[in-house]
């Protein structure tokens, strides 16, 4: 197994076997083989012994850079039309209640509208709604993310990044 710059995962032959074998594969369609005789050899055993069986695809290199192709990516997330279009903003705004607060989110809201990064808290909100609604818990925090009080606010972790005084550009780097 492969992981190139983009974090996609290119499999060899054994790790198909293995993933087959222990039923690890829901949809081979997503899986990338770097090696054309190994796609061409299984899609053909495919169509003369199960033609409906998902085909492998041979990968191929993006030719982007990693911000569009996270770009890309980002715009291709299952999300609920109400959470694609919620004004993230006004959203965290209003959940604001000191001055140091309001401050605070419209720095972070800066930020990640500078990084491209306003679909992250719009699906985060859409997660942690469905994971409250599904009853499954989730961690208190870890690593960076916890410096954001968006995220914060959002419910992602329960660090109050304002509280311990945490640098947004920890996170946001």
């Amino acid at each position: 197994m492969k992981i190139n710059k983009f974090g996609e995962v290119i499999l060899d032959e054994s790790d198909i076997i293995r993933g087959l074998y222990t039923g690890k594969f829901d949809d081979l369609s997503t899986i990338m083989v770097d090696d054309i005789d190994l796609v061409n050899k299984f899609n053909g055993a495919c169509k003369l012994n199960a033609d409906n069986f998902p085909k492998l695809k041979l990968y191929e290199e993006y030719a982007g850079t990693i911000e569009t192709f996270d770009s890309e990516n980002q715009k291709q997330w299952f999300m609920p039309p109400e959470y694609k279009n919620l004004e993230i903003d006004a959203y965290l705004l209003d959940l604001c209640i000191t001055d140091d607060e309001l401050q605070r989110v419209a720095e972070e809201l800066e930020l990640f509208y500078q990084y491209d990064m306003i679909d992250v808290l719009k699906y985060l909100k859409y997660l942690i709604d469905t994971m409250r609604s599904n009853d499954i818990v989730w961690g208190v925090g870890r690593g960076s993310s916890v410096a954001s009080y968006c995220l914060y606010l959002l419910g992602v972790h329960k660090i109050n990044s304002l509280k311990y005084n945490l640098d947004i550009h920890e996170f946001l780097k």
